[in-house]
């Protein structure tokens, strides 16, 4: 079992290798040597590689979204896709023509297309948002499945659902990223829960 997230030594970070913990995935040698070759395919040297440069490029001075730019030039992605969340059509809009102003082809496609009724994923009507109301489920398989067919090189998501997110990542043949998730209560900035898990929300979240 690896306890990283419990972790105060940080060998990995220090280099340190002699005194890591007994359960630190760098004493995982051979696994170790096999993740390693995995990087020296193309595809993921050159992401791993512009990843880098644009984490050191950026550090502390770019937003995100610049990032997200650079790192799809130096990667030469020109076709771009954004799965988003119906409830954030008009951050979609905002960004989607930013990207074509930094010069890339964009293709977006909207949670809910296909507007397949939640009733296709046996919802009852008492269990929709608003009930005795058509309510159509969200698709993120068909956000993936039209972004393949539009063949872009990188798909960008905003707002996908919980669990939503997964099923577009497992169906997407494109590289991802995240540009923001969805958190409802707290603006769509998820880690607050953690920053307040010993105040407010000491007595949601702890068992």
């Amino acid at each position: 079992m690896y306890t990283c997230a419990m972790c105060k030594k940080h060998s990995c970070r220090s280099g340190d290798l002699e005194n890591a913990p007994k359960n630190c995935p760098c004493n995982e040698e051979d696994t170790q040597t096999e993740i390693r070759k995995l990087y020296e395919e193309e595809e993921n040297a050159d992401i791993a590689r512009n990843s880098a440069l644009v984490e050191a490029e950026g550090y502390c001075q770019k937003s995100r979204l610049e990032e997200i730019i650079d790192f799809a030039n130096k990667c030469n992605f020109k076709k771009l896709g954004v799965a988003f969340c119906i409830g954030l059509s008009k951050e979609a809009e905002i960004l989607c023509s930013i990207l074509k102003e930094n010069g890339f082809d964009v293709t977006s496609v909207i949670c809910k297309n296909g507007s397949i009724p939640k009733e296709f994923i046996n919802i009852k009507d008492t269990q929709k948002i608003n009930p005795g109301t058509y309510e159509p489920m969200c698709n993120p398989i068909g956000q993936a499945i039209l972004l393949n067919k539009s063949k872009t090189q990188l798909n960008i998501i905003l707002g996908l659902c919980v669990g939503h997110d997964s099923l577009f990542i497992k169906y997407s043949d494109a590289p991802i990223t995240v540009f923001a998730v969805k958190d409802r209560v707290l603006a769509h900035n998820p880690v607050g829960a953690l920053y307040l898990a010993e105040s407010y929300y000491k007595g949601k979240l702890h068992r």
